[in-house]
């Protein structure tokens, strides 16, 4: 894969952002939706074998290969499961007991679980300050979500703690990315496609004995069809390859940032389209969860070190005229 150009233009990848955004974002609702008809572990195994097709037709568009050699299909089936079987069909039990807002500002505490995963497991990272303290941010974020101040308890609770338990699977499973790049030849598009295939495979065989006989194809209502399609087409595959599209494009810094918009698209579209209504304090503790994010990644002083080395370059451009005054020197790359 080619670097990403250092400042490639925005319309080259604001549109496949904002639509990775869009289509994350409003994945909770379309959970809530299908709902309606579906067991929440068939919405799982719909929406991932979609996917996989979905992506297995953009690899042969491609020409690109399917994961190679035994070993490494035995680590996917097991990054499967903490990939996709068990975080998807854990956030469609929780919506049946929580709003689909919730569901969506609980799934922006993912790269939180990631860090506090990396930190407990990978002995060779050493927390910095920042980190921590992006962390104890996020965890004063998640006691605001949950109001514990009013007790926790009831269904609410139960859905909600499954969705902590489905962001901690999405920590270990992107941890196990790393490893996974680091001792295989294999790109993330491969990963993604490997590791759906071998989730289809898991909910192949759980499915049927977690929820009985699977539902009959034909007799659904629109909406819960076009809630599947949406999930699985676009949701867990398109999605996928957009975000690849970033990534390539502009660089793993920019791709990440989309991390901050589901929350966001999924609050609107769940109080417009499915009428759901929040305390105050579930989107309050969501945007204070975000800022936990951002500090952990350096976000706020990367924004505050910014206007120092514009004004550094500037220093530097105006000493190099000062020393060549007819200007020539100003033709030549400064810093």
């Amino acid at each position: 894969m080619t670097s990403p150009a250092p400042d490639a233009p925005m319309r080259r990848w604001l549109p496949a952002f904002l639509a990775v955004a869009l289509i994350w974002g409003t994945s909770f609702m379309f959970i809530k939706d299908a709902l309606t008809e579906l067991a929440p572990v068939y919405i799982a195994g719909y929406r991932i074998a979609l996917g996989a097709l979905t992506l297995l037709a953009y690899l042969a568009v491609r020409r690109l290969p399917l994961p190679r050699g035994v070993r490494l299909w035995t680590h996917l089936f097991v990054f499967a499961l903490f990939a996709c079987t068990i975080p998807f069909t854990l956030f469609g039990y929780a919506e049946q007991r929580v709003p689909s807002v919730l569901a969506g500002i609980w799934n922006g505490t993912a790269p939180l679980t990631t860090l506090l995963v990396t930190l407990v497991a990978v002995r060779s990272e050493r927390p910095s300050r920042r980190q921590l303290t992006g962390l104890l941010i996020g965890f004063v974020g998640v006691l605001v979500v949950l109001g514990v101040w009013e007790g926790v308890g009831g269904s609410s609770a139960v859905g909600q703690l499954m969705l902590f338990g489905a962001v901690l699977c999405y920590g270990i499973a992107f941890n196990y990315t790393r490893w996974l790049m680091k001792h295989f030849d294999v790109t993330p598009l491969q990963l993604s496609v490997g590791q759906l295939i071998m989730s289809t495979l898991h909910l192949l065989i759980a499915a049927p004995l977690i929820a009985g006989a699977p539902p009959a194809l034909l007799g659904h209502s629109p909406r819960v069809y076009l809630a599947v399609v949406a999930l699985g087409v676009f949701g867990t595959g398109i999605a996928f390859a957009l975000n690849f599209h970033v990534v390539r494009t502009a660089g793993v810094t920019t791709g990440s940032m989309v991390t901050y918009l589901p929350p966001f698209v999924a609050a609107v579209a769940g109080t417009v389209f499915l009428g759901e209504t929040l305390t105050w304090h579930q989107p309050v503790g969501g945007l204070i969860v975000l800022a936990g994010v951002g500090a952990s990644q350096g976000l706020f002083s990367a924004v505050r070190r910014r206007p120092r080395e514009e004004v550094s370059r500037r220093q530097r451009v105006d000493d190099a005229l000062r020393r060549d005054p007819a200007g020539d020197g100003a033709r030549t790359p400064v810093g």
